[in-house]
C-alpha cells in the first residue's frame, strides 16, 4: 500500500500537470470504484483544480466550488500518466481523469476491487475522513508520545494505526524500528524516555529521507514504479539478507497476508520473535536467540 513518501512523490509528481489546469472529463471501468452518490461525479467536469493534499494514505485533488476528489489506492492501486484521452484498457484500468496535457489513468492490480473514489462537497466532508493520526513533520517529541501511550500497543501496531499516526504502513514502520534500534513488538507504555527520543527522530528521519528521495525522482518523471520494497531500505523486503548495520540475517514476523522484518541483533538483543506460522510447528524447538537459530539451520 502506498505510504506516505508514496503519497508525497504522487502529489509532488501531478502538482505541475495538473493543478490550475480544467479536469475535462472523468471516465470510470469500473462499478465498484464510486463510494459516493452525491454530488454527481459529472459535476467535477470543466471545474479548475485548485489544489492537492494527502489525508493519511489517500490523495484529495480539490476543485473550484470546494469540491474533493479522493483517491484511496488500498494495497494494488496505482496511478499513472499517459497522453491526453489515453484509452483504458484491460480489467486494471479502473478511471482516467482527462486534461488539457494528458490523462490521469488509475489501476489495480488483482480482483479485490479494494480502491476508492469519494467525491465530496466542503471541508468538513474532507476532514471526515482523517483518521485523527498525528503527522510527524508537524508534532513533537510531547505529543507524540502522548498519542502513542494513550493506550499499550507495541510499536508495530502503533505507528501503523492510522489514528494515532498519519501516512505509515508496514514498510515505512520497519524501517523507522530498524534506524531507532527498537523491537517491533515493544509495548508503548513500557518504553523508557532515550527510547522514545530514539523513536521520534528516526521516524522524522526516515520518513523525511524517502519523502525527499521519492519526490525528488517524480521531479524527472511521474512515478510509475510506486512500490513497498524500495532499493536502499535497511529490512523492509530483505528477509534473509545482510544487516547494513550489523551484518546478520534480517529475519521476519509473518502474520495472515502481512510481514514484519527486523534485525534480532540490532532492534531485539538477539532474540528471535516468534513467526506465528512456524512457533505453532515447531513449539518449544523455536530458537529464542540468534545463536539458537544458526545452530537449527546447521542441523
Amino acid at each position: 500500500m502506498p505510504e506516505l513518501p508514496d503519497i508525497a512523490a504522487y502529489i509532488s509528481a501531478l502538482e505541475p500537470r495538473i493543478v490550475g489546469q480544467p479536469l475535462q472529463h472523468v471516465r470510470r471501468n469500473s462499478a465498484f470504484l464510486l463510494r459516493t452518490a452525491q454530488p454527481p461525479l459529472a459535476s467535477v467536469e470543466g471545474r479548475i483544480v485548485k489544489e492537492l493534499r494527502r489525508v493519511g494514505k489517500r490523495i484529495a485533488i480539490g476543485l473550484e466550488d470546494d469540491l474533493w476528489l479522493l483517491l484511496h489506492l488500498m494495497i494494488a492501486g496505482r496511478l499513472h500518466w499517459r497522453d491526453a484521452e489515453a484509452k483504458l484498457t484491460g480489467r486494471q484500468s479502473l478511471a482516467a481523469f482527462d486534461f488539457p496535457d494528458g490523462s490521469l489513468i488509475l489501476t489495480e492490480a488483482g480482483t479485490k476491487h479494494r480502491a476508492s473514489l469519494h467525491l465530496l462537497s466542503g471541508e468538513e466532508s474532507l476532514r471526515s475522513f482523517d483518521a485523527g493520526g498525528i503527522d510527524i513533520f508537524s508534532s513533537d517529541l510531547s505529543s507524540f508520545h502522548a498519542k502513542l501511550t494513550a493506550e499499550n500497543h507495541t510499536l508495530k501496531r502503533a505507528l501503523t494505526d492510522p489514528r494515532l499516526v498519519s501516512g505509515v504502513g508496514n514498510a515505512y514502520s520497519d524501517e523507522i524500528l530498524h534506524a531507532a534500534q527498537l523491537s517491533p513488538v515493544a509495548l508503548t507504555q513500557k518504553m523508557e524516555p532515550l527510547e522514545w527520543e530514539r523513536l521520534f527522530a528516526a521516524a522524522r528521519h526516515t520518513l523525511g529521507f524517502w519523502v525527499d528521495q521519492l519526490s525528488t525522482e517524480a521531479q524527472t518523471g511521474f512515478p510509475e514504479k510506486v512500490t513497498a520494497f524500495r532499493k536502499g531500505m535497511a529490512v523492509h523486503g530483505r528477509y534473509g539478507e545482510p544487516c547494513p548495520r550489523c551484518g546478520d540475517n534480517v529475519l521476519r514476523i509473518r502474520y495472515a497476508d502481512k510481514e514484519t522484518n527486523y534485525c534480532a541483533r540490532c532492534q531485539t538483543g538477539g532474540k528471535v520473535l516468534a513467526d506465528r506460522s512456524l512457533s505453532r510447528l515447531l513449539g518449544s524447538d523455536w530458537p529464542r536467540s540468534m545463536e539458537e537459530l544458526e545452530a537449527l539451520k546447521r542441523r
